[in-house]
Order: structure tokens, then C-alpha cells, then sequence
């Protein structure tokens, strides 16, 4: 087993569910100098410099000596009796069978409808070769090279390595052992923090081209819609500082008076200029808003619709679209380089 972790809390949990008798590696993936894991005797620790989780992961399998290695995340819990059925899903697998997923189970609130956040850790219930619960041959790792480490964040990085092997001829199959995956409270702007993964997608689009998604079975996202929705409000606020700050032409007569420059035929005057901007910039705004509004009643609408969680999906859904765009594009670049 091996146990990639950032210190969370949760990981004396995921410890406590496995059997006392299973080697265990945790490979401390927090930045050198920290105090030691208060950890149980049998559980082995490899340090990997806080270097994201896919170099986390493969320390950990390096480290290991046995032809399966499983990965949990720390912050799961498997069930009573998983480590038998771990035993029994990867016992009788053909030598084509690179890799083994456990069920992943989302405890969601029975008295309610699930707010946003817990709607998006549900959806790790049908993800694909997650590493939440992901069994691979060592040798199968050490032929692909393990887990690309250009993926700094626990996102992407069990993707990319899942295509890797499948293209290598390799079947990944789902078991039967179950894991369940609580929901945490990451914080109020967690939806706009986790807007990072999209410098990974740019990053799975240039290894693996346009398909990607289609491969490992995801949806289609809105990064569209997220960068006309920017667009749209770059638009509107460009244009309202046009019109605020374009000055009007005029003309000083001998005595003084000031007067409007006369446009010629055919041509908006300078008033008229200005009411095309303002016109310009109403309509640009105009579009954001709908769009936005769109975009935050799609997450409102299947959740709780509690005061909170309606002004958290309100302010987040107006920062979302430009904090994917930007990321996006700062992936794009880095992915090119």
C-alpha cells in the first residue's frame, strides 16, 4: 500500500482501516524540515520534498517490492473486509491486466439535497482510474515510467498515466473492494481555487491530443462558455472606460465660447460616438450578466438553495470563468514551452 499525504488529518483514518499485518508505505510529501508523521511502527515513511502527488506516488511505488502496488489517497476510508476483496480482484487477473480500481462510495447527506462541493466529490464515485483506490503492476509502472511529474497537482496526473498503459496494450479493469471517499469542507473560494485544473487540461490536450476527455470518459466542461463570459465582461468594462474617458471634440470661438465640433455628413458626432459606446458596453454587460447568471443557477439549482450556499455559488460563478481562462492559458504556455 502506499499512502501519498500532505499531513491531513484524515490520514489516521485511512491507516486504522487497513489490517495491522499490511506493509504500509506513507510517503510525507510536505516540504523538508517538517516534524515527523505521528504515525504507527509498522507503517514505513518515504520522503518525496513536497513535490505534488505524482511524485509522491512514485517514491512510493519505488520504494516497494511487492508485483501490485495499491494507492490510497489519505483521505479515504476503505470498508470492513477491503483488503480481502483487494486480495481477490488482483489473485486471478490475466497478465494483459495492468491495473485494478476499487468502488468509491460518496457518504452524501440523506435530509437535503447536496450543496455544489458535495455534488463534485460525488462525482469521483464514476471517475475513471482514480487514484483514490488504483491497484498497478510494478512492472507495468516501471515500463510507463510511473507517474508524469509535469502534473503538480492531485489532478490529471492518474489520467494521463491510465492512457499511457491502455495505448501500451494494457487493460485496467474495476474491482470489487470499496472505499469510501467522505466530503470535506475545503472553504468557501474552494470552487475558484480548484479553477487550477485547467492548466493541467492544456497539459492533457498537448500529451494526448483533442480526445483526451472522450477517453477517459469525462464530460465536455464550459471553458467555452467560461471565455465568452469573459470576453463578454472585458468587453463591456473596455468599452464603459472608453466612453468615460474619450473627450468630446470642441470648438473655441475668438470670444471664448466653447461648442461641440459639428460632425461631418454621413458621420456619428462626438455625442453620438460616446452613446455608441455606453450602447456597446450595456450590451457587452448585458451578455456577461446572462451568461453568469446561467452559469450560477446550474449549481443552485439541484443543491440545498440555503442562504450561504446561494451567495457562495453567486460570488464564485462571477470569478470562476476568468480564473479558468487564465489558467488555462498560463497551462497552455507552460505546456508549449
Amino acid at each position: 500500500m502506499v499512502v501519498p499525504t500532505t499531513g491531513r488529518r484524515s490520514l489516521g483514518a485511512t491507516l486504522a482501516a487497513l489490517p495491522p499485518d499490511v506493509a504500509v508505505i506513507v510517503v510525507d510529501d510536505r516540504p523538508a524540515g517538517g516534524a515527523a508523521l505521528p504515525l504507527p511502527a509498522r507503517v514505513r515513511v518515504v520522503r518525496s520534498g513536497g513535490r505534488g502527488p505524482a511524485a509522491a506516488r512514485n517514491a512510493g511505488w519505488r520504494a516497494a517490492r511487492t508485483p501490485w502496488v495499491v494507492f490510497l489517497d489519505d483521505d479515504v476510508v476503505p470498508r470492513p473486509g477491503w483488503y480481502e476483496a483487494a486480495l481477490e480482484d488482483l489473485g486471478d487477473l490475466p497478465a494483459d491486466v495492468a491495473g485494478s480500481q476499487g468502488r468509491i462510495e460518496v457518504p452524501l447527506p440523506g435530509d437535503r439535497r447536496p450543496t455544489d462541493a458535495e455534488r463534485n466529490t460525488a462525482g469521483l464515485a464514476g471517475a475513471a482510474w482514480i487514484t483514490a483506490d488504483m491497484a498497478y503492476r510494478r512492472d507495468a509502472l516501471d515500463r510507463a515510467g510511473g507517474f508524469d511529474e509535469r502534473f503538480p497537482r492531485a489532478y490529471r496526473e492518474d489520467s494521463d498515466l491510465a492512457l499511457r498503459l491502455t495505448r501500451a496494450g494494457h487493460r485496467l479493469v474495476r474491482g470489487r473492494r470499496v472505499t469510501v471517499h467522505p466530503v470535506r469542507d475545503d472553504g468557501f473560494w474552494a470552487s475558484v481555487r480548484f479553477q487550477r485544473g485547467n492548466a493541467d487540461d492544456a497539459l492533457m490536450r498537448r500529451l494526448h491530443g483533442p480526445a483526451w476527455r472522450e477517453a477517459i470518459g469525462g464530460a465536455r466542461g464550459r471553458l467555452r462558455r467560461h471565455a465568452l463570459t469573459t470576453a463578454l465582461g472585458l468587453a463591456a468594462l473596455g468599452l464603459a472606460l472608453a466612453a468615460v474617458h474619450r473627450p468630446d471634440p470642441v470648438i473655441r470661438s475668438r470670444a471664448g465660447v466653447v461648442a461641440p465640433r459639428p460632425s461631418r455628413p454621413g458621420r456619428p458626432g462626438p455625442r453620438g460616438r460616446t452613446g455608441t459606446l455606453r450602447r456597446a458596453a450595456a450590451g457587452a454587460l448585458a451578455g456577461w450578466a446572462a451568461l453568469t447568471a446561467e452559469f450560477a443557477w446550474a449549481r443552485i439549482a439541484p443543491g440545498p438553495r440555503t442562504p450561504r450556499e446561494v451567495l457562495r455559488m453567486a460570488v464564485t460563478s462571477a470569478l470562476i470563468p476568468p480564473v479558468a481562462c487564465a489558467h488555462r492559458l498560463r497551462g497552455e504556455w507552460r505546456a508549449r514551452r
